[in-house]
């Protein structure tokens, strides 16, 4: 019998922080088929682990799966749980992306952090993992380089 999901279609709190999260996998139906899932979060938020201050991210993962899929309910509440957690951009993004490829053993994964501005430099984090199958077609993550109000 397979495993039931945690979450999927049960009512479910925001984890206090990412340690507390737990992320679901399902079985991919197609894990004969290289194919690309994407999905973006365009307001993750974080804290500066010095100041405490809000940090704001445009986040964009792909994937080639292999046999799992992340549950999406899971990453939602996985991604929203960073809101009071403190950490750099850079832990923040590398980590997301290698807990998602320890979980769900990809054939490829990239994440983009695209970080909003805070002390006047904006950082964006990239990090992936496995190598493109050939043949697969991956879009532009599809976020402009940050150009303030020009």
């Amino acid at each position: 019998m397979a495993k039931k999901t945690l979450q999927l279609g049960r009512k479910t709190s925001i984890p206090a922080s990412p340690d507390q999260a737990t992320l679901d996998r399902v079985p991919n139906p197609h894990a004969d088929t290289n194919y690309v899932a994407r999905f973006v979060m365009p307001e993750f938020t974080a804290l500066c682990p010095i100041t405490g201050q809000p940090d704001f991210a445009h986040l964009v993962i792909d994937y080639v799966p292999n046999r799992f899929l992340v549950e999406s309910k899971s990453l939602k509440l996985y991604l929203n749980s960073f809101r009071n957690h403190g950490a750099f951009h850079e832990d923040c993004t590398v980590g997301i992306g290698k807990t998602l490829a320890r979980l769900l053993t990809p054939r490829w994964l990239r994440i983009g952090g695209y970080w909003y501005p805070r002390g006047g430099m904006p950082i964006d984090v990239f990090w992936q993992t496995g190598k493109l199958p050939a043949g697969v077609w991956v879009p532009d993550q599809g976020v402009a380089p940050y150009r303030g109000r020009g």
